[in-house]
């Protein structure tokens, strides 16, 4: 008699945007997200330019209730340090327009994306693909 195995289903896609120094390297990095994850994570003032990230990210998407129908979070509210907002997004059609502006939104904010799933790190001068005009528009009415 054969036991069926249970299989590992994604739940979820895990992102940290990290204000880091444009100097650091990969290694550096992953250990920064590391320590967010963690216990033993520094206490202090916000990095100012991850308070206007997370400001402009829960304009477009809420992180408390009550959400939108086109929420993309799995996970709420987000983690958000003095260094960093960690995300937790759903697969499928919602995470793909949240993606693009969390990108949009690190790359103005200097802030560093690191993806734990792919262990890719994108810095805010990588060059990225052009951004769907439907995503600019919506960055530019969310700008102040």
């Amino acid at each position: 008699m054969s036991v069926p195995v249970a299989q590992h289903v994604p739940m979820g896609f895990d992102l940290v945007v990290l204000a880091v120094d444009p100097g650091a390297t990969d290694a550096e990095i992953r250990a920064t997200a590391d320590r967010c994850r963690g216990l033993h994570h520094p206490k202090g003032d916000p990095d100012e330019r991850i308070v206007g990230f997370y400001e402009a990210l829960r304009a477009r998407y809420p992180d408390f209730p009550p959400h939108d129908r086109d929420s993309p979070w799995m996970a709420t509210p987000l983690d958000v340090g003095i260094d960093h907002v960690s995300m937790c997004l759903g697969f499928g059609e919602r995470r793909d327009p949240a993606l693009q502006l969390i990108d949009e939104l690190a790359q103005r904010h200097e802030l560093t994306i690191y993806d734990h799933q792919d262990d890719e790190v994108a810095r805010p001068a990588d060059v990225r693909t052009p951004l769907d005009p439907a995503i600019l528009t919506l960055i530019d009415e969310l700008r102040p």
